[in-house]
């Protein structure tokens, strides 16, 4: 089961080479992804899955395209 994962901004390099098509287990949940990644979880403000805010119990499916942001700050 595929998804599409982008990480933004900070986030970025942390994004695997196989993002376009990066497999989840069945019942996977956006928290264990992130987890799976070694992304701090104080680094994730926003998660975004199929444009639309999701939270981190969100069970993903295959086909998913999901988006992982950090807090921003500008001026």
């Amino acid at each position: 089961m595929p998804i599409e994962l982008r990480c933004f901004a900070t986030l970025a390099p942390l994004t695997p080479g196989n993002a376009n098509a990066l497999p989840i287990a069945p019942g996977e949940t956006v928290s264990a992804l992130i987890d799976r990644l070694g992304i701090p979880r104080d680094e994730v403000k926003i998660v975004f899955v199929n444009g639309s805010s999701a939270p981190l119990d969100r069970v993903l499916a295959d086909g998913d395209r999901v988006g992982i942001f950090p807090p921003v700050g500008g001026g």
